[in-house]
C-alpha cells in the first residue's frame, strides 16, 4: 500500500507527456502539429535572502532621485539644519549628502544598512502616530543593494568620526575612526552597477540631475528653517542654496523666481471637525504656464494625490486660459491617526480619512481666494497714440507715464 502511494506521488510531479494534436492557425489545409510536454512540475522553494533584498531594492530605489529623497528624509529626521547634496553624472556615478544632524552611534553602524533596522518605531501600532519620515528601515538597505555605500558619522559629544563601507546590506570592512564634523555624510557610488537593465532604462544624466534638483527644491521649500545646497562635483558654484531663515516666501523667491512670487496668494485654513490645518501659496489668475507645478506635502511628506490635484485644477479652469496650468504649493497637517503612510514602497502615496470632505475644504478655500483676488485685480494698459496726433516725426514723446489703471477706467 505504501509503495503504491509513493508511486502515485511521483507521478504527480510529471506533466502529461502524451502527444497533443492541434490545428495550425490560419492554415488553409488541415495541417497539424504535435506538442509534447515533458517538463516536470517546478517545486516551490524559498528565495535566497540576497535575491529577496535585490528585488525589494528595485522597488524602493527606482532611480537616483528616489535614493536622495530617502536620504534627505533621514537627515531631516536627524534634526539637521543644514543639508548639502553633491552629484556626479546625474547621481549615477556619485550621490553624496552631508548633514549636521545628531549622527549615528558607532555601535549602530554595523546594522544601519540591514533591512528592517530602524529607530523610528518598535511595534506596528506605532504607525498610528508616526511623525517621522522613515519607519520601515528599508531605505539604506535598498541603496546598499544597488550601489556602494560609505557612511561617515560623528555625534556631537564624540572625539572623532567613524567611517563604514557597505555592500548588499553588510559591512565590507572594519569600522575605522577618522576626522570629521558633527553629523553624517553618506556617499553612494556606482548606482545600479549590478543591474545593467535598470541602468540602461535611466534617462540621460542631465534629466536625472533635474529630478534630483526637483527633490532638493521641494524639500527646501517645505523646510524653510533648514539650509539646503546642491552642486555638481568639481564645481565651486552652488546650483541651489537656501539660507534656512524660516521664510517660505523667501524660499519661493530663491527657488522659483521673484516673478512667480509676485503672483502668489497665501492660503490658510483649518477644520476642527476633520482635524486638519493647511497652508501654502497658489498662483493668481495673472500667472499660468503650459506645465504647472503642483507640490503637496501631507504631514511633511512629499506625496502625490491625484484627487486633490484634479480638484484644485478644476477650480482654475474658471480663471485661466484653456490648457494653462497654475503653481500650487499646499502643506497639509492632519491627525497622524487619520493618515495611512504604509501604502507605497517609496511612500509616494498616502491614504487618509474623510478624503472627499478634505478635498471639498481645499477646493472651497482655493476658489474663495481666487475669486477675492480676481475682484481686486489691477490691469495695466498702454494707450495707442494715433498717427494723426503726431505732427513731427522727430518729436520726443514720453509714454512711460501714460499707463492707465483699469479700475479707474471702469469708474469713468
Amino acid at each position: 500500500m505504501q509503495n503504491q502511494e509513493e508511486k502515485i506521488d511521483n507521478n504527480e510531479d510529471l506533466i502529461d507527456s502524451s502527444p497533443q494534436t492541434q490545428p495550425m492557425p490560419n492554415s488553409k489545409q488541415s495541417e497539424t502539429i504535435n506538442i509534447t510536454k515533458t517538463n516536470k512540475v517546478p517545486s516551490i522553494k524559498k528565495l535566497d535572502e540576497t535575491v529577496i533584498n535585490r528585488i525589494a531594492a528595485g522597488e524602493v530605489v527606482q532611480r537616483p532621485a528616489n535614493a536622495l529623497k530617502e536620504m534627505v528624509e533621514n537627515s531631516l529626521d536627524a534634526g539637521s539644519t543644514s543639508i548639502t547634496v553633491i552629484v556626479k553624472f546625474g547621481g549615477i556615478k556619485l550621490l553624496q549628502i552631508q548633514d549636521n544632524g545628531h549622527g549615528i552611534r558607532k555601535k549602530d553602524l554595523p546594522v544601519v544598512c540591514e533591512r528592517f533596522t530602524t529607530s523610528k518605531l518598535i511595534k506596528f501600532e506605532d504607525l498610528r502616530n508616526i511623525r517621522t519620515y522613515g519607519f520601515r528601515g528599508e531605505a539604506l538597505a535598498s541603496i546598499s543593494y544597488v550601489s556602494q555605500v560609505t557612511i561617515t558619522s560623528m555625534k556631537f559629544n564624540s572625539a572623532c568620526a567613524f567611517r563604514a563601507k557597505y555592500l548588499n546590506g553588510k559591512l565590507t570592512s572594519e569600522i575605522t575612526p577618522c576626522a570629521g564634523v558633527k553629523g553624517t555624510t553618506i556617499t553612494v557610488e556606482d548606482m545600479f552597477y549590478n543591474s545593467i537593465t535598470r541602468k540602461k532604462t535611466l534617462k540621460n544624466p542631465n534629466e536625472e540631475h533635474g529630478r534630483i534638483a526637483d527633490i532638493v527644491t521641494k524639500y527646501a521649500l517645505q523646510n524653510a528653517s533648514v539650509s539646503f545646497s546642491l552642486k555638481k562635483q568639481g564645481e565651486s558654484s552652488l546650483e541651489i542654496h537656501t539660507s534656512g531663515n524660516g521664510s517660505t516666501l523667501d524660499c519661493l523667491k530663491i527657488l522659483y523666481g521673484s516673478q512667480l512670487a509676485r503672483e502668489l496668494i497665501e492660503i490658510e485654513a483649518e477644520c476642527n471637525e476633520l482635524e486638519i490645518h493647511f497652508k501654502g501659496f497658489i498662483s493668481n489668475a495673472n500667472f499660468s504656464k503650459k506645465k504647472g507645478n503642483f507640490i503637496l506635502f501631507i504631514n511633511n511628506r512629499l506625496v502625490d494625490c491625484l484627487p486633490i490635484k484634479k480638484a484644485v485644477q478644476s477650480v482654475y479652469t474658471n480663471f485661466l486660459p484653456k490648457n494653462a496650468q497654475p503653481f500650487v504649493y499646499l502643506n497639509l497637517q492632519m491627525n497622524a491617526q487619520n493618515v495611512d503612510v504604509n501604502v507605497h514602497p517609496t511612500k509616494q502615496e498616502v491614504r487618509f480619512l474623510n478624503e472627499s470632505k478634505v478635498i471639498e475644504l481645499i477646493q472651497f478655500n482655493v476658489e474663495s481666494k481666487l475669486q477675492s483676488a480676481n475682484s481686486s485685480r489691477t490691469f495695466y494698459s498702454q494707450p495707442t497714440l494715433s498717427t494723426q496726433n503726431i505732427n513731427n516725426k522727430n518729436e520726443d514723446i514720453n509714454i512711460s507715464n501714460l499707463t492707465l489703471n483699469n479700475n479707474n477706467n471702469n469708474n469713468n
